[in-house]
């Protein structure tokens, strides 16, 4: 059982799509728990498109389901914080997607299980069109990460960097897979693909990158081999 956490703001026609790319290319025990803001203007509009995928159908079928989480805004990395601990109690394998990524791959989820399973502990990632092997944008866990640390991401980290830390984790664990033929493709502006919106102003930025850098730095050489040792210590019994 594979689920995938995304926060999302300001984006319901993003979600929708994404859930589309889901029921489309999923192929194992999966779902989509969209964490959204409850202070979001465009609350109503998650809503209806959750309330669609259910009238239609898309929603019901065994696999993928389609879930709707509403809490006060964290920003990315503090949703991802406190959803994750308690989702990792409910499935042996936790994701991330933005809801500007896209599944193009059948079977990318069993891909992504498979190779969790033949690590016992470790991560995954797919190639994403724009970082590839370079950076997991999107990426997939064995739950016992989270519950060893507590954490999906460097407490305090905003938004970005995160990919960089999954990156340096996955590395110091020697439990890191890339999986070049699985397409989750990033249809992000900074190669074209989309939009520049205010969401994307408010997350690309001199003062946020220089912050989160520094968030993602201090971690490294401070938190990181504390969290090799949790994770490695953790007993799954």
């Amino acid at each position: 059982m594979l689920t995938v956490l995304v926060p999302t703001r300001g984006r319901p026609g993003n979600l929708a799509e994404l859930w589309t790319a889901f029921t489309e290319t999923c192929t194992g025990d999966t779902a989509l728990l969209a964490c959204v803001d409850s202070d979001d203007p465009e609350l109503p509009e998650y809503r209806r498109v959750h309330e669609v995928a259910h009238e239609t159908g898309t929603a019901d079928r065994d696999h993928p389901r389609f879930l709707l989480l509403e809490a006060p805004r964290l920003r990315l990395g503090g949703t991802l914080n406190a959803v994750a601990p308690y989702q990792a109690t409910r499935a042996p394998h936790l994701g991330f997607q933005g809801d500007d990524h896209r599944p193009r791959t059948v079977g990318w989820d069993a891909a992504y299980v498979a190779a969790l399973e033949r690590l016992g502990t470790g991560m995954v990632y797919g190639n994403d069109l724009i970082q590839g092997a370079a950076l997991p944008t999107q990426v997939a866990m064995t739950s016992d990460i989270i519950l060893a640390t507590g954490r999906m991401v460097p407490p305090g980290a905003t938004h970005l960097y995160l990919d960089n830390a999954w990156l340096a984790l996955g590395r110091a664990l020697g439990a890191l897979t890339y999986l070049p033929d699985v397409i989750v493709e990033h249809v992000h502006p900074i190669a074209g693909k989309a939009a520049w919106d205010a969401g994307y102003a408010e997350c690309n930025n001199n003062a946020l990158m220089d912050a989160d850098r520094a968030v993602f730095e201090t971690w490294q050489a401070n938190d990181l081999p504390t969290w090799v040792r949790q994770i490695k210590e953790y007993d799954r019994d």
